[in-house]
C-alpha cells in the first residue's frame, strides 16, 4: 500500500531531521553542552555517599572527545536517516523487493541513533555515570522518550513491504 510505504518514508525523513537539529544544537551551543558532558563524567552532582563516584572522567580532553563522538555519532544518524528516506522516496512505486532493499540506510541510521541513545545515554551516562542519581542532570527519561521513537520507527520501516496493487 502506498500510504504504508509514504509513512515509512516519513517517520525516517522526522528522526533524520530530529537528530539533524539536536547535532546542530550540540555544535551551535558547544560550550553550554559540553559543561553538561563534563558535570556527568565529573560525577560532581552525584551524591558524595554514592559508591560508585570512583567511576568519575575528569579529564578535559575526555570530556571533549566523548562530546564530539556524540555529535559526529548524531550527524552520522541524521544522515542515515535521510539518505535511507532519500532511497526509499525513490523506490516508493517500485516492486516490494527494491523498496526492502532501498531501506538499509534508514535502518543503519535508526540502529546507530537508538544505540546513541541507548548506549551512550541511558547506559553509559545514566547507569555508569549515576546521571539518574543527580536530578539536575538526569537526562534518563528524555533519552528514553528518544530511543523509544527510533526503536518504533526502526520496526516499522523494517516490516517488510507488499507489491503496490
Amino acid at each position: 500500500m502506498l500510504a504504508i510505504r509514504l509513512a515509512k518514508i516519513s517517520c525516517a525523513a522526522a528522526i533524520a531531521f530530529y537528530v539533524a537539529l539536536v547535532a546542530l544544537g550540540n555544535i551551535s551551543d558547544y560550550w553550554t553542552n559540553i559543561a553538561f558532558v563534563t558535570e556527568v563524567l565529573d560525577m560532581d552532582a552525584v551524591p558524595a555517599a554514592s559508591r560508585i563516584r570512583w567511576r568519575a572522567v575528569t579529564s578535559p580532553v575526555l570530556h571533549h572527545a566523548g562530546y564530539i563522538l556524540i555529535i559526529a555519532t548524531e550527524i552520522v544518524t541524521a544522515a542515515l536517516c535521510a539518505l535511507g528516506a532519500i532511497a526509499m522516496a525513490r523506490q516508493v512505486l517500485a516492486k516490494a523487493q527494491p523498496f526492502q532493499a532501498a531501506k538499509s540506510k534508514a535502518v543503519a541510521g535508526l540502529t546507530l541513533g537508538f544505540l546513541l541513545y541507548e548506549d551512550g545515554f541511558v547506559a553509559v551516562g545514566g547507569e555508569w555515570f549515576g546521571m539518574w542519581q543527580a536530578r539536575d542532570l538526569d537526562a534518563v527519561p528524555s533519552a528514553f522518550r528518544v530511543l523509544m521513537a527510533m526503536l518504533g520507527v526502526l520496526i516499522f520501516v523494517s516490516l517488510k513491504d507488499e507489491d503496490l496493487a
